[in-house]
């Protein structure tokens, strides 16, 4: 195991800080998806813009399945990765990989048959409903190339190797970012296609990722196995992924789901609405990409460290990383207030979409610390392998919080009513996620202290 890092001696601001680095830059390749998808259908009007703003919960749906079994594999690998045989890891990659395959299925006939009945109730209707049809009906077809590099990624990331999935994600966002106007505008002689150009070009550059990881991990770092072993063996390799895999799926899901209902809310103010909350949790996405890079690099770390039961070492990490996440957010929001406008209208050129945009820059931004809080907290309850205060936490923030106060604050106060809604849920879980936390992993020491002395 001499080539795998071990996070459980050593700095822990430096090893943090070196997780980190690397799972920035795929998070800026995930950015630069939502990003260039966002602008570019932006120019061809304000219909593409608020079709594409329908499709994002469902999009952000289908990966957090993928991200959940994702978490699941890193969580598990990471608690074996210095402790196992090789061929055991192997083998537990090769069973997240079948896993997988059995979700891809199931997913892409699913979402082929209600395309048009689930973005109907969502509220879109009409040539926008047709233009969410033509984009949808292409990117279903590319959830394969979505789901299995989240999974390899994670694999590859569990063993401390943070560098190779950043750049592998990093290169599927620039890759998009150049196909997008061939395909979209029918540059160079390609096909215009318009919004369906825009999936297209989505599908491609994923499926580069999914060779790029596929030979990564069967040729250069060997870590998936030509055998399954034994189906017991399988069974319990899946029951130890779906543990933190099912919590994790369900804490994601929840956040597109209740997007999906703001965004019903939203319609109701008409497409300009839409289409500005579309932009604004896009370039959120990009504001909070560090914090959510942190977060994702304490799974590993914190799996690591449970494992020796270096308490402390988790305390320590936990501390650094929810100060530099207030910090982090402060930054933000200040930038926001002062290019609000600027940011807004680099997507779209209409007036009413940008001030709405502006208008959420200047409530929502003031909660991104907190919301880091809470995105620390949750994958380091994955990394702890408690994965059921993780989407307890998201429940309170989006189901007991945001939207009863959403639809609530809309009628009272209009659009803004709902961006406050999102504030005060984001300040009120990032506090008490934090807190139980802290307590949780001090409570975990305690318990184990008799044992080792």
């Amino acid at each position: 195991m001499s080539k795998d890092r071990n996070l459980t001696e050593g700095d822990i601001r430096k090893q943090l800080a070196s997780l980190t680095w690397p799972m920035l830059l795929g998070m800026m390749g995930i950015v630069i998806f939502n990003l260039v998808d966002t602008y570019f259908v932006g120019m061809l009007g304000v219909h593409e813009l608020a079709a594409m703003s329908f499709t994002f919960p469902v999009v952000m749906l289908l990966n957090s399945v993928s991200l959940g079994i994702g978490i699941g594999t890193s969580s598990l690998i990471s608690r074996n990765i210095i402790k196992a045989h090789r061929d055991e890891v192997r083998r537990m990659g090769s069973h997240a990989l079948l896993l997988g395959f059995i979700v891809v299925t199931l997913v892409v006939i699913l979402g082929m048959l209600t395309i048009r009945p689930v973005f109907s109730a969502m509220g879109a209707e009409g040539v926008i409903l047709d233009y969410v049809e033509a984009y949808m009906s292409v990117w279903y077809l590319g959830v394969p190339f979505v789901l299995f590099p989240m999974i390899g990624n994670n694999i590859i990331r569990a063993t401390g190797d943070t560098f190779t999935p950043g750049m592998i994600m990093l290169s599927s966002g620039v890759i998009n970012a150049i196909l997008d106007p061939l395909f979209i505008f029918g540059y160079a002689s390609f096909p215009a296609m318009g919004i369906r150009g825009a999936a297209v070009a989505t599908v491609i550059s994923r499926g580069v990722s999914f060779g790029i990881i596929a030979y990564v991990l069967t040729r250069k770092v060997r870590l998936v196995s030509r055998t399954l072993g034994r189906l017991q063996e399988m069974l319990q390799t899946w029951k130890n992924i779906l543990h933190i895999a099912g919590p994790a799926t369900l804490t994601m899901l929840i956040v597109p789901v209740s997007v999906g209902v703001i965004t019903k809310i939203l319609a109701g103010f008409g497409k300009e609405a839409v289409a500005a909350f579309g932009v604004a949790t896009r370039v959120e996405m990009f504001a909070l990409m560090l914090i959510m890079a942190l977060g994702s690099v304490l799974v590993i770390y914190v799996g690591q460290n449970l494992s020796k039961h270096k308490y402390q070492r988790i305390i320590s990490a936990l501390k650094l990383s929810a100060r530099f996440s207030m910090l982090w957010g402060a930054a933000v929001f200040v930038l926001l207030l002062i290019f609000g406008d600027a940011v807004a209208s680099l997507f779209t050129s209409d007036m009413a979409v940008i001030e709405i945009t502006h208008s959420y820059f200047s409530i929502v931004a003031a909660s991104y610390g907190f919301q880091g809080l809470v995105a620390v907290s949750t994958s380091s309850f994955n990394g702890l392998n408690r994965p059921y205060p993780s989407a307890a936490f998201s429940i309170l923030r989006m189901l007991v919080l945001f939207l009863p106060l959403a639809w609530i604050g809309a009628g009272m106060f209009g659009i803004a009513g709902v961006f406050w809604a999102a504030l005060i849920a984001n300040t009120v879980t990032g506090v008490f996620s934090m807190l139980y936390l802290l307590r949780t992993v001090r409570g975990m020491e305690r318990n184990t202290a008799p044992a080792h002395q």
